[in-house]
């Protein structure tokens, strides 16, 4: 009967759209965390905000048809398949999916050296899903195939999780701080791994902190020849340097860029103090700040913000989120708290609240002068930045960085589609999209802590229960 109803109404609504193909069949180890999965269903009376930057509109209703928005519009007036199971979703909001651009799916293990970040397929998935992350972008794999696997599985509705867009290997050069991580000999070392990691799957590139430029040229050149990104957390090369050379997109922000240190060697990562130290001399609105600004956007550069790792170094910044610590085995909770309180005991002593500030400064001048700026959370650092909570913890720190909820929402969403090529399929609410589809309490456009109150996720219109997904992998975090 779901089918033929269904067909019906893909031949009554939707003649010059192709939209009735048949769903991948999610397996039990995915229905268990299924809250609604209706042919049809409609979210009524909600408060919309779609990501494109719009205001919200109130008491809208949105009809769902196979997985995709059939209708977007005021609930007086909107018109609801017969048969259509109805949400009544008074005092909620509705954003798009979030769309994260530094989400990993590996987090430091406790102890160590050497240090070591193993893969958590069945913690992170859920709880990026959870946290109302629909797609996110791996952004440097130190386990390549398992990420592109994973994302066959999720594809396959084998495995609850977010779309993945998978980024090949780090792109490294001498002198790795991971053993994880291969070691680039030259620029055609650097080509021949991007070629075959392109063949293999993978979507993206990163380059890293000791890569040469001409092994960063070699492999944006072979990326560019198959129509494909490279992104960079550099150190070796400031970021006009990496723009001249054609990357697509820059890590982090200006907390990572050394390019203002006065006596940097070409082609080498100097000491990461004598580089804050100097980053710390530059002000925002000085003309070496603005004209670094204006080639990155002359060149098309995108610039991704993950503000929630570089909290965890602030003493006493980062909120200790009861969510966050219940998340983890006890090992990686202990040593997360041991290594916080010692960061906020050499409070004193550290440059890291100001020049978390300038980061902040700098995200915000960057959008206002034409920048595409991209979110993230990059679970890494010494531990604390989580899937999925970590991703709400960013677009709040937009806020404190001066967005206004509603732009913070926006980069958190659209631009991350844009960045993708995706944008017309995910990133703002709209008719012909896919149904990514985070359902709130509350209205973070008012209060963008309500981003945490997340009741239903929908992916391609099924509807997940985040509680459920989070209860799951209580006391993984650091194991798996």
């Amino acid at each position: 009967m779901r089918r033929i109803l269904l067909f019906g109404l893909c031949f009554l609504l939707l003649p010059s759209l192709s939209w009735c193909q048949a769903k991948p069949k999610l397996s039990p180890a995915v229905t268990a965390f299924v809250k609604e999965d209706a042919a049809v269903l409609a979210l009524a009376h909600v408060r919309v905000v779609d990501g494109t930057g719009a205001a919200p509109r109130a008491d809208q209703t949105i009809v769902i048809v196979d997985g995709k928005i059939a209708a977007l519009g005021d609930a007086a007036t909107a018109k609801i398949p017969d048969g259509a199971k109805v949400l009544d979703l008074s005092g909620r909001t509705v954003i798009p999916g979030l769309v994260g651009m530094h989400d990993h799916m590996f987090y430091p293990a406790p102890g160590g050296p050497p240090p070591v970040y193993p893969e958590h397929l069945s913690s992170f998935p859920r709880l990026y899903l959870a946290g109302g992350v629909t797609s996110i972008r791996t952004t440097g794999s130190l386990e390549p195939y398992t990420d592109l696997q994973l994302k066959q599985a999720i594809d396959a509705g084998k495995i609850a999780g977010p779309k993945i867009h998978a980024t090949g290997p780090y792109l490294e050069g001498q002198g790795a701080f991971a053993l994880q991580m291969h070691q680039l000999r030259d620029a055609e070392d650097a080509r021949q791994m991007v070629e075959f990691w392109i063949a293999q799957g993978a979507t993206s590139f990163k380059a890293y902190m000791n890569i040469t430029p001409d092994e960063l040229a070699a492999a944006i050149k072979a990326a560019h020849a198959h129509g494909i990104k490279v992104t960079g957390h550099l150190c070796s090369i400031g970021f006009r340097e990496a723009a001249a050379l054609g990357i697509d997109d820059l890590e982090h922000g200006i907390e990572v860029d050394t390019e203002f240190l006065a006596d940097k060697k070409p082609g080498v990562c100097p000491n990461p103090r004598a580089a804050a130290k100097a980053l710390l001399s530059v002000d925002i609105a000085s003309k070496p700040m603005q004209d670094m600004i204006h080639d990155l956007v002359a060149h098309h550069v995108a610039v991704t913000s993950t503000l929630p790792v570089f909290e965890t170094s602030v003493p006493g910044r980062a909120p200790l989120d009861g969510r966050v610590l219940d998340a983890m085995t006890p090992e990686a909770r202990i040593a997360y708290l041991t290594t916080r309180a010692r960061i906020s005991d050499n409070a004193a002593t550290s440059d890291a609240r100001a020049i978390f500030k300038k980061e902040m400064d700098f995200e915000h001048d960057f959008v206002k002068q034409g920048g595409l700026l991209l979110a993230g959370l990059d679970p890494t650092g010494y531990g604390g930045v989580i899937a999925g909570f970590g991703d709400q913890r960013e677009v709040e720190l937009l806020v404190e960085a001066g967005f206004t909820p509603v732009e913070a929402i926006h980069i958190a969403t659209s631009n991350g589609a844009e960045f993708l090529g995706e944008l017309d399929k995910i990133g703002t609410l709209a008719v012909g999209k896919a149904a990514d589809i985070v359902v709130l309490q509350g209205d973070p456009s008012a209060n963008i802590k309500d981003i945490e109150k997340v009741e239903l996720v929908f992916k391609d219109g099924v509807g997940y229960d985040s509680a459920k997904l989070i209860d799951s992998v209580k006391g993984l975090v650091g194991l798996r």
